[in-house]
């Protein structure tokens, strides 16, 4: 019984810190769009665009509207966006995305983080050419009825459409991330989220071992405060 209880609760705390660090990174996007366009999302489209992914991670809308707030203050810090690369154990490419008001203390702790657990940072294009920059609009399949909707979706420039019981992707190139966006919210769909990411041109294969030391690797990185997402090869 008590197994099962500590189970429970630790699955409890690590859904927590999952919710937590979604609201950090969504805070901080939300600063970020706030000091380059305004705090007026109807002037605003990446204030839109972070606010609907607010709702899609269940955001409560007082910490949103707070959010927004802040950023409007003339004293609250700004944030500069910053991407590292480095090598994971075993060889797996990773790229970092940060937001952060210290690019110094970041760099320093990206580059702790992967020598303590068995990578290396590299320089900046040493990873990066493994990967391609594409939009990524996920979807609750009861909110989009793809089969009326899919040839549309293609117009508006998506690239890929994947479908499962869970979730509905729609992937876009860099350049057509914009045109989908305004396409979805003139026809009044909303994604849970809405992104710009890092999607590797080919998977790597690990024993599960090895992979277990990559993602311990990961998870350091992703617990660093200033660490936005971090994208990896791994299968």
């Amino acid at each position: 019984m008590g197994r099962i209880f500590e189970k429970r609760k630790h699955k409890m705390f690590a859904r927590f810190d999952r919710m937590a660090k979604a609201f950090t990174r969504i805070g901080k996007d939300i600063a970020i769009a706030v000091k380059q366009g305004g705090p007026n999302p109807d002037n605003n489209p990446r204030l839109r665009l972070a606010i609907q992914n607010a709702k899609g991670v269940n955001m409560p809308k007082d910490r949103v509207e707070a959010a927004i707030k802040r950023a409007s203050s003339k004293e609250e810090k700004d944030f500069q966006e910053v991407v590292y690369e480095g090598y994971a154990p075993h060889g797996v490419p990773v790229v970092v995305e940060c937001a952060t008001d210290n690019p110094t203390r970041t760099v320093a702790n990206i580059r702790l983080h992967f020598s303590k657990n068995g990578g290396n940072m590299g320089n900046s294009g040493s990873v990066s050419f493994m990967f391609e920059r594409k939009g990524v609009f996920k979807f609750a399949p009861d909110k989009i009825n793809l089969d009326e909707i899919e040839l549309d979706l293609i117009d508006a420039g998506a690239e890929d459409i994947q479908r499962d019981e869970e979730e509905i992707i729609v992937y876009t190139r860099f350049a057509e991330f914009g045109h989908m966006q305004k396409f979805l919210e003139s026809k009044g769909l909303a994604a849970k989220s809405s992104e710009l990411q890092y999607v590797p041109t080919t998977t790597k294969e690990l024993g599960e071992a090895e992979q277990d030391e990559v993602m311990e690797c990961i998870s350091a990185l992703e617990e660093d405060d200033d660490v936005q997402t971090v994208y990896h090869n791994l299968a």
